[in-house]
């Protein structure tokens, strides 16, 4: 796959940070404890996709679910940044899903594993369309749904996030050097199910700004 960033070829993608549990119906859903503090997580680079592009289940897997999570593309690189300059290092945002092998993941889960395996094979990382940030852009009030086979799934809002973004970045600086090109996928809100080969995905941020339609094969 190429590196470079589709709606902005001047930069490469970096790091993809991952924020789990950033929702507390999620959390609960799954049985989770509503986290203190931002729960981190990692994807390769290599699990990243683009519209039109097909989710691959992987032989592994028996239970494989969407989480639809608004993506933020950072634009500059950003160290121990406050929570109040934190949006001045924000370039686009994006929807994206977060593919994650559930089983994988509880069996990791029950032996105090790290997750990687469960949410970074290659396509679990599908990503919508960059549309750039203006500060005029509320990050704390966008929509986020996903439908698969035209059955809506997930809908939920930004303004539930337990930790904004500007939080988010905020946090990540002050153990990462944040540099232009990485994405950061802010979480996800309730309703996660499963998908199975032969489905189509769609998922769209603040209502169209960001619009994502992928195959699971």
């Amino acid at each position: 796959m190429t590196h470079q960033i589709p709606d902005f070829p001047e930069l490469q993608f970096g790091s993809l940070y991952c924020i789990g549990r950033n929702y507390a119906k999620h959390a609960k859903e799954l049985k989770n404890e509503v986290p203190s503090e931002p729960v981190v997580f990692l994807k390769p680079r290599s699990s990243l996709i683009f519209n039109g592009d097909s989710v691959k289940i992987p032989a592994s897997s028996n239970n494989v679910h969407h989480e639809v999570e608004m993506v933020v593309l950072i634009g500059k690189t950003t160290a121990n940044i406050s929570t109040e300059r934190a949006l001045e290092s924000v370039m686009a945002i994006g929807v994206g899903l977060d593919m994650t092998a559930r089983d994988l993941q509880s069996e990791a889960k029950l032996k105090g594993l790290p997750w990687s395996l469960a949410k970074g094979f290659d396509t679990f990382a599908p990503l919508g369309n960059l549309a750039p940030y203006h500060s005029a852009t509320n990050l704390s009030d966008l929509n986020l749904t996903v439908s698969v086979n035209g059955e809506k799934r997930q809908s939920g809002n930004t303004s539930d996030m337990l930790f904004n973004v500007a939080s988010l970045i905020s946090y990540l600086s002050k153990h990462f050097t944040l540099t232009a090109g990485d994405l950061i996928f802010t979480g996800t809100p309730e309703g996660v199910s499963a998908v199975e080969k032969g489905d189509l995905i769609k998922a769209s941020l603040g209502n169209g700004l960001s619009t994502l339609q992928v195959h699971v094969s």
